[in-house]
C-alpha cells in the first residue's frame, strides 16, 4: 500500500506551549483525514524557536515534558499515525533539541540533535548537549530516519540514519529566512541526503520570531534530489506526498517561486504582523514624512496589519516641504489609512527657550536638528502608550550602518519593519509594491514623487542626505561588501572604492556601534543583520590598518 507523508508547516509561538501543541493535535485531525500514516512538524514545535534563556527555567522544561506527555497520550485518537514532534528534553541533567515519534498511545522513539550550529544568528550549544544516535522506525512498510535541521547541512546524521536501514529521512527544521534561502537548503539536501539514495522530507517553521523569519517553503526530494512537492513560502501550509511500496515519491504541484523582490516584502510582512500580533499590541503606528523610507514602511505595516489597525502620524516642521505634506496626504488615501498631523514647531520652540540658558555663546548645530526628531519620537510613544499600537521605526540598514538616525528620536519605536534593507532596496520594494495592486483610489500606494525624490531629513534648509553621505549606490556597495560579505579593506580597494571613502565609512560604522544596540529589532532577511548576527564592542580602538595607518 502506497504509504501518505503529511508536512504541517506550523506558526509556533515560543512558550505558547499549550496552543502549540494545540496546534499540533489539530494538524494531525488534518493528516489522519487525509489518510496519512506519518505526520512531520518543524523543529521544537512544541514549544517555538529559538526558546533562548527559557531552556535554563526549569518550569518551562517540566511543562514542556507535561504536554509532550499529554500529545503522547493523544495519538491513540488518530489510530495508526505516526506524529513526529520537535522539543527540548533532559537527559540526566542535560538538555537535547529532540524529536519524539509517537503512535497508538505509545512512545516509538526519541532522537537528538547532532550538529548543533553556533554560528551567526545561532548558539545552541549554549543550551543544548549533542546526541544524535539515529533512530529509525516503521511505518506503512517503510523505514525512515531522523534528523533535525542543522543535521542535513553535514554529511553524519543522513549516512548514520542510511547506515540503520532507513528508506527516507525525516527532517525537522527551524531554519530561518534569507533572501534565496530555499537553494541553499536544496543544495545542502541533495549533498547530503540524496546521495544515499533516498528520499528527503524537510518540514520548516514559518512566522516571525523577534529578528528571526521562517519563510516554511517545506519541500520532499525522491532518492534522486529532484523536488517533487513544495509547500508555500511565508504562510501555515500542509504538504502531502505518496510514497509508493518501490520508494518513489510523488507530490502535488508546486506553487511557483516568487521573485526576490517577493520573498523580501513577504518576510517584511510576516516579521511585522507576528511581531505585533503575538506581542499583543492592538496595531502600528508610522511616523510619515513624505519620504521613500516612512512610506514602505507604511505599505508593509498595513498588508500585515490591515489598513484599520494602522495609524500615520505625519510631524510638519517649518523645513517640512510643502510637497511632502502632498505626498505623505496621498500615500495615506491610496492605503487607507488614517493620518494625523500634529504640527512640532509648538514643542520644538519652547525646549528651545528652555535650553537656551544653557546653550548661551554655542552656534546652532546638529543638536537643534536632533531636538526636532526627538520631539517627534515623544509624540509617536505617546500615542503608541494612550492607543496601545506599536511604533514602526522607518530607518534603514543604511542608516543604521552609518548612524544617519537620531537615538531616542526616529529611532525610538518597538519594532524597525526595515532594519535589514539597505537603500538601494527600500527602493526596489516600492517598485514592487506598486507593482502588486493599486492604491485605492487606483494611484499608485506610494507617489512616484516619493521615489523620484532626493532623500532629505528636512531637519534645516535645503539638506539633503549625500550633503552628509556618499552617493547611496556607494554606500550600499560598501555595507554590502563589509557587513554581509565580510569583505577586507584590500578586496574594496580592488571593487574600484577610493581609500578615502572607505575610511570615512568605516569611521561611521564604527562609531555608530551604541546606537545600533539601542535599536528595536526588525527582521533579518540577508545573510548578516544588525543585531543577533553583528556582535561588536561598544568600547574598541581597532582600527582597519590597511586604511587607517
Amino acid at each position: 500500500m502506497p504509504l501518505q507523508i503529511f508536512l504541517a508547516q506550523l506558526n509556533a509561538t515560543v512558550g505558547d506551549i499549550s496552543a502549540n501543541a494545540q496546534s499540533i493535535r489539530q494538524a494531525a485531525e488534518r493528516a489522519r483525514a487525509a489518510g496519512a500514516g506519518v505526520l512531520l512538524t518543524p523543529e521544537l514545535s512544541l514549544v517555538g524557536y529559538p526558546p533562548e534563556d527559557l531552556l535554563l527555567r526549569p518550569s518551562f522544561l517540566r511543562r514542556t515534558q507535561e504536554a509532550l506527555d499529554e500529545l503522547i497520550e493523544q495519538t491513540r485518537q488518530w489510530p495508526g499515525l505516526a506524529v513526529v514532534v520537535g522539543h527540548p528534553r533532559v537527559v540526566e541533567g542535560r538538555v537535547m533539541n529532540s524529536a519524539s515519534v509517537a503512535r497508538d498511545g505509545a512512545l516509538v522513539g526519541v532522537y537528538g540533535k547532532l550538529e548543533l550550529p553556533n554560528y551567526a544568528v545561532f548558539d545552541e550549544q549554549r543550551y543544548f548537549v549533542a546526541d544524535g544516535a539515529p533512530l529509525v522506525f516503521e511505518a506503512g512498510g517503510h523505514r525512515f530516519g531522523v534528523a533535525i535541521c542543522e543535521d542535513v547541512w553535514f554529511g553524519r546524521a543522513a549516512a548514520m540514519a542510511k547506515a540503520e536501514g532507513a528508506e527516507g529521512l525525516l527532517v525537522l527544521n527551524a531554519s530561518p529566512f534569507h533572501l534565496n534561502k530555499h537553494s541553499e537548503r536544496l543544495a545542502v539536501v541533495r549533498q547530503n541526503i540524496s546521495r544515499h539514495r533516498i528520499p528527503a522530507f524537510f518540514c520548516n517553521l514559518v512566522g516571525g520570531q523577534d529578528e528571526l523569519v521562517f519563510d516554511g517553503d517545506s519541500f520532499v526530494t525522491d532518492a534522486a534530489g529532484e523536488v517533487v512537492g513544495r509547500a508555500k513560502a511565508f504562510v501555515s501550509d500542509d504538504l502531502l506526498v505518496t510514497m509508493a511500496p518501490a520508494g518513489s515519491v510523488q507530490g502535488p504541484a508546486q506553487p511557483p517561486g516568487l521573485s526576490a523582490e517577493h520573498q523580501v516584502y513577504q518576510a517584511l510582512v510576516l516579521g511585522t504582523r507576528d511581531y505585533v500580533t503575538k506581542n499583543g499590541f492592538s496595531g502600528g503606528l508610522v511616523g510619515l514624512s513624505g519620504g521613500i523610507d516612512s512610506a514602505v514602511t507604511l505599505a508593509i505595516a498595513v498588508d500585515a496589519l490591515g489598513a484599520d489597525n494602522v495609524t500615520a502620524v505625519m510631524m510638519p516642521s517649518p523645513y517640512t516641504a510643502e510637497i511632502s505634506l502632498v505626498d505623505a496626504r496621498a500615500c495615506a488615501q491610496a492605503l487607507g489609512v488614517r493620518l494625523h498631523e500634529v504640527a512640532i514647531s509648538p514643542a520644538v520652540e519652547t525646549l528651545e527657550r528652555s535650553l537656551a540658558p544653557l546653550f548661551e555663546g554655542r552656534p546652532a548645530d546638529l543638536t537643534e536638528e536632533n531636538l526636532q526628531s526627538r520631539v517627534r519620537g515623544v509624540m509617536l510613544m505617546a500615542l503608541s502608550n494612550k492607543t496601545g499600537r506599536l511604533v514602526l521605526t522607518t530607518g534603514n540598514k543604511s542608516e543604521m550602518a552609518v548612524g544617519y538616525c537620531t537615538l531616542y528620536g526616529d529611532m525610538a519605536g518597538g519594532y524597525a519593519v526595515i532594519k535589514d534593507l539597505l537603500k538601494g532596496w527600500v527602493y526596489r520594494l516600492a517598485h514592487f509594491r506598486n507593482q502588486l495592486t493599486p492604491g485605492r483610489d487606483g494611484q499608485p500606494v506610494i507617489p512616484q514623487r516619493i521615489i523620484d525624490r532626493p532623500p532629505t531629513a528636512e531637519l534645516r534648509p535645503g539638506q539633503l542626505d549625500q550633503d552628509s553621505l556618499p552617493p547611496y549606490e556607494v554606500l550600499d556597495d560598501i555595507l554590502e561588501r563589509f557587513v554581509e560579505l565580510g569583505q577586507s579593506t584590500a578586496e574594496l580597494l580592488a571593487a574600484g572604492h577610493d581609500r578615502e571613502t572607505i575610511a570615512k565609512v568605516y569611521r561611521l560604522i564604527r562609531s555608530s556601534e551604541y546606537k545600533r544596540r539601542q535599536a528595536a529589532p526588525g527582521a533579518r532577511i540577508t545573510p548578516r543583520a544588525f543585531g543577533r548576527d553583528w556582535r561588536f564592542p561598544l568600547t574598541n580602538r581597532f582600527l582597519e590598518k590597511e586604511i587607517f595607518e
